[in-house]
This record gives structure tokens, C-alpha cells and sequence, in this order.
């Protein structure tokens, strides 16, 4: 029984240090900008407290369309569209609360209501009436979320891999490790400030329909930025059932007028193709495409793809806007 108890006990202290070993402290929001800040990121500080990190690009009188990133990312996963269209398009994209570079709010319940509202803030401090909204995975719930809040500031609306449709026992099978593990509170707690490089890499290899798109670069970022302070909080609140999710329904859907995109990847192991579906019939006139190649993330594994479905969706929304404001129509 000692010999027992002694082996028992080095191997409780083994996995103690070990523990100990994999913790990680914050990273400071100056450290942090001076990796993944470039020349057209700014930060805007709001009356709440908040200093959003965004961008703002391309022409100053064209359209105005506005990205939302999904949980854990950042405006980072919009670059390739970014690229495609700040040509022709004023193209807004912004860190939310908790993520990228943007702050927390100590005491402010972080999810959906609170990223409605920053959405808001920063378009109507950046002086834009009217704009195209695009969001990803959790950022499509928040992208219609806004529609339904705010539907007279909307052109249009584009849900990507968008979030918000309750899943069912055989979805959840589908899940990457790091969802199940997060979806765990003693697991949340173990994890919290450890090393989560090795998560972090499988779950954007299942991001992608090719897994080595998730480079070494990626998964510095996503855990990098995680460290910045507070943000581990945020993310294990929205996990746990303390922030605040979007539920789709078709009664709530229903009642988007907006004209609506929406981009779904096929192979997409988090939210299935399935959800694009039920988001396109119960949103009046919404326009489906879907990709066989895709998971998660179009517009970075299919950027080129994507970003020209989505210009051929904004030219209609001009054409149909110029068309009712041309004086020399309709007598």
C-alpha cells in the first residue's frame, strides 16, 4: 500500500508540474500590435470603455461594406476579401469585443447584444449611414442579429458559415476537439491558461476542407491574440453558456427585409450546410451557394470564389439602388 501511494503521488506531482509547465501568462495589447497591427489598423475608443482595433480601406465614396469576424478570430480572416474588393468598395472590418485587438468590458456580459452594439458604434463614429453587412460563423449571428435590430441602416446582408441554428445530437459528433473540450466546465477550467497551440492548430485544420491551409503563422496568431488580457474570459464565457448566443428561427428570420447572401462551405465540420439552407428559406428572397470545396472559412480557402459571388451580389444591390433613385425612371 506505501509503495502504492508513493507511485501515485509522483504521478499526481508529475502532472502537476506538468500543468504548471504549460501555463501561460497574458501578452499585453502593445506587444500584441506590434505583430498583427499593420499600416491601416486604428483603434477607436467608444464612451463604454471600449477601444475597438479596426481597418478602413478603399474608396471614401463608394459603397460601404462592414466584416464581422467568428469566435476566437479576428478582422485577419477578412484580408483575402479585403484584397478582392477595396478597389471598388469602402471595406470596414473590426476586432470584437474579446478578440483580435479590441478590450474587454469589465462587468459587461460580452456576446451578441454587446457586438450588435459595437457594430453600431463604430459605424456611426466612423460617420457611415447605410452599409453592406457580412459576418462569419459567430459573426453571421451577430451580422443578423443587426439586420433584425437595425433593418434602415442595411443595404445587405451576408451570412457566412453563419451561426445561430440550435444543433442536434448528430452535429454535435461533428464538432472539433477544441469545441467539445470548451463545451466542458471542468475542461474549460484546466484550460484556460494553458498552452493551447496544439488545440488551436486541430481546430483550424477542421476549419478547412484542405487541413494544411492552417499554417504555423494562423496558429501563432489565433493563440497569440487569445493571450491578450481578458480574452481567455471572454472566450470561455461564450463557450460556457455565460455570454449571450444568437437562436435562430424562422418567426424571427422571417422578419429580415434586407437582401440576402448567403456562402456556406459543403464540408464545413462546425455549422453544417445544412444551416445555410434553413437560413435561405426562412429569409425572404435570400440568395444559397454553396461550395463543395469549402469548410468554415470561404473566404479564405475559396477568397477568389467567394469574393466574386459577393461582388456580383453587391452590384446588383447599386444597380437596384441606382435604378430607384434615377430621377429619369418611372415618369
Amino acid at each position: 500500500m506505501r509503495r502504492f501511494l508513493v507511485v501515485l503521488l509522483t504521478l499526481v506531482a508529475i502532472l502537476s508540474a506538468g500543468w504548471f509547465a504549460l501555463q501561460r501568462a497574458d501578452i499585453g495589447y502593445d506587444r500584441l500590435e506590434l505583430v498583427y497591427a499593420n499600416s491601416d489598423s486604428r483603434i477607436l475608443p467608444l464612451e463604454n470603455g471600449l477601444r475597438v482595433h479596426y481597418r478602413d480601406v478603399g474608396p471614401r465614396n463608394a459603397p460601404v461594406i462592414v466584416l464581422v469576424h467568428g469566435f476566437s478570430s479576428s478582422l485577419h480572416t477578412w484580408e483575402p476579401w479585403v484584397a478582392n474588393l477595396k478597389r471598388d468598395y469602402r471595406v470596414i472590418s473590426l476586432d470584437l469585443p474579446g478578440h483580435g485587438l479590441t478590450n474587454c468590458l469589465e462587468g459587461e456580459r460580452v456576446g451578441t447584444e454587446q457586438f450588435v452594439e459595437t457594430v453600431d458604434a463604430v459605424t456611426r463614429a466612423l460617420g457611415i449611414d447605410t452599409f453592406t453587412l457580412a459576418g462569419n460563423s459567430m459573426g453571421g449571428g451577430v451580422a443578423w442579429a443587426y439586420a433584425l435590430a437595425h433593418p434602415s441602416r442595411l443595404e445587405g446582408l451576408v451570412l457566412v458559415d453563419a451561426s445561430g441554428w440550435p444543433e442536434n445530437a448528430q452535429e454535435e459528433k461533428t464538432d472539433p476537439l477544441v469545441f467539445k473540450l470548451l463545451s466542458n466546465p471542468v475542461a474549460r477550467r484546466l484550460m484556460k491558461n494553458t498552452d493551447m497551440t496544439w488545440l488551436v492548430r486541430d481546430g483550424l485544420r477542421d476549419s478547412f476542407a484542405d487541413p494544411d491551409l492552417a499554417t504555423d503563422d494562423m496558429v501563432n496568431r489565433y493563440t497569440a491574440l487569445a493571450r491578450a488580457p481578458c480574452h481567455r474570459d471572454a472566450l470561455m464565457a461564450l463557450t460556457s453558456g455565460g455570454g449571450d448566443r444568437a437562436r435562430a428561427t424562422k418567426e424571427a428570420l422571417a422578419k429580415v427585409t434586407v437582401p440576402t447572401l448567403v456562402l456556406h462551405g459543403e464540408q464545413d465540420k462546425l455549422i453544417p450546410v445544412a444551416a445555410a439552407q434553413k437560413f435561405a428559406d426562412a429569409i425572404p428572397g435570400a440568395k444559397l451557394v454553396t461550395y463543395a470545396n469549402a469548410g468554415h472559412l470561404p473566404q479564405e480557402e475559396l477568397a477568389e470564389d467567394s469574393a466574386s459571388d459577393l461582388r456580383a451580389f453587391l452590384a446588383g444591390l447599386n444597380a437596384s439602388e441606382t435604378a430607384s433613385t434615377d430621377p429619369t425612371e418611372g415618369g
